[in-house]
């Protein structure tokens, strides 16, 4: 698998910004599956702590941490590093145990406001069912990652409701663009409208950025997705949220050959996840190409021939996943979209 490859990135993060039953974990208590109310954490203010948690690969040198940590800084927060945020066991950021503990202890923490992944790569799906997910209900903070912090986003959203955002890891580009959405969301508690930027330099139409509209139309719905590798892969588990009515899918992802999406893609349809939504987005798939051989289809043939039969809006070119300009999606909070235009509004604020 292609996505192998980004265990050796340390992570890469965008769209412009306007107003307008389960079984239990062992040792851990049952609590009810998410229903359909949505549980917001607490916004950020000026002053508050950030603790940064290693759930999946590690990183190798002292700069990334240093940089994450005045990355936080500058924004005016606190930072806390993990327990095990520097632990390697092979390429994961410590043992499975180790990292989950850093986890939960994280959201157990009354003086953390929120908590952030310090990179994606592999091995958060192997702490699923190490997670704490009564202490996360009790305890509802903000937490942001992306790639393979899917399954974290998922499981999370599957058995707590709470609300929680694909965006930017700690290593991420934290440039003006990512921390512009970041602040106003987050900090400012703004419900926002989120669309490509429209800047054409000096061309004489939008090359860059472009939005496709694969089924014109507007929808609402839950957001929910992610990276496809990563959600497809823990499809029939009991951490793959099981309604999908009434949801908006959105996806992304990086390094994956064209048969390889054609393949997760068949995967949704059978596993009756596609009949189910009332719209899709799709971001951006970095490094996805046909690879070698004669007659692969294109990424666009491969979305179209899964997509546009379900008649619901759909468009793809969102500015979110492995891109510098990375922005933040509230993974669990009713949005509208608008394929004609490309655009998702929020219906209401992500914190509280």
């Amino acid at each position: 698998m292609q996505r192998r490859n980004f265990l050796r990135n340390i992570g890469m993060g965008g769209f412009a910004v306007s107003l307008s039953s389960f079984i239990s974990p062992a040792g851990f208590s049952s609590i009810p599956t998410a229903n359909s109310n949505e549980l917001l954490p607490k916004g950020l203010s000026i002053g508050d702590t950030i603790g940064i948690v290693s759930p999946a690969s590690a990183i190798f040198e002292s700069e990334p941490y240093e940089i994450a940590v005045e990355s936080f800084e500058a924004m005016g927060l606190k930072v806390k590093l993990g327990e095990f945020v520097t632990n390697r066991f092979g390429h994961l950021g410590g043992k499975d145990e180790e990292r989950a503990k850093e986890f939960n202890d994280m959201f157990r923490d009354p003086d953390v406001n929120a908590v952030i992944a310090l990179r994606g790569g592999s091995g958060a799906a192997r702490i699923l069912d190490k997670i704490d997910y009564e202490a996360i209900a009790k305890n509802p903070k903000i937490f942001i990652g992306y790639s393979d912090i899917t399954a974290l986003h998922l499981a999370i959203y599957s058995r707590t409701g709470l609300v929680t955002f694909h965006g930017p890891l700690a290593v991420s580009t934290w440039n003006k663009f990512s921390y512009s959405i970041f602040k106003q969301m987050l900090f400012d508690k703004q419900a926002l409208l989120l669309e490509n930027p429209k800047d054409i330099g000096d061309n004489l139409t939008q090359v860059t950025n472009r939005i496709r509209t694969i089924t014109p139309g507007i929808a609402q719905g839950t957001l929910l997705g992610g990276n496809l590798s990563v959600l497809t892969g823990i499809m029939g588990s009991q951490y793959f949220p099981a309604q999908w009515e009434n949801k908006i899918l959105y996806l992304e992802d990086i390094g994956e050959q064209i048969y390889a999406i054609d393949r997760m893609m068949t995967q949704l349809k059978l596993g009756g996840v596609l009949d189910k939504i009332s719209g899709f987005v799709f971001g951006k798939c970095t490094g996805c190409d046909p690879g070698s051989g004669y007659g692969s289809f294109t990424l666009e043939e491969v979305i179209d021939h899964y997509i546009k039969p379900l008649k619901i809006p759909a468009f793809s070119g969102a500015m979110f996943g492995h891109i510098s300009d990375n922005s933040t999606i509230p993974n669990g909070l009713r949005a509208e979209i608008n394929a004609d235009k490309g655009t998702i509004q929020m219906l209401n604020p992500a914190v509280r």
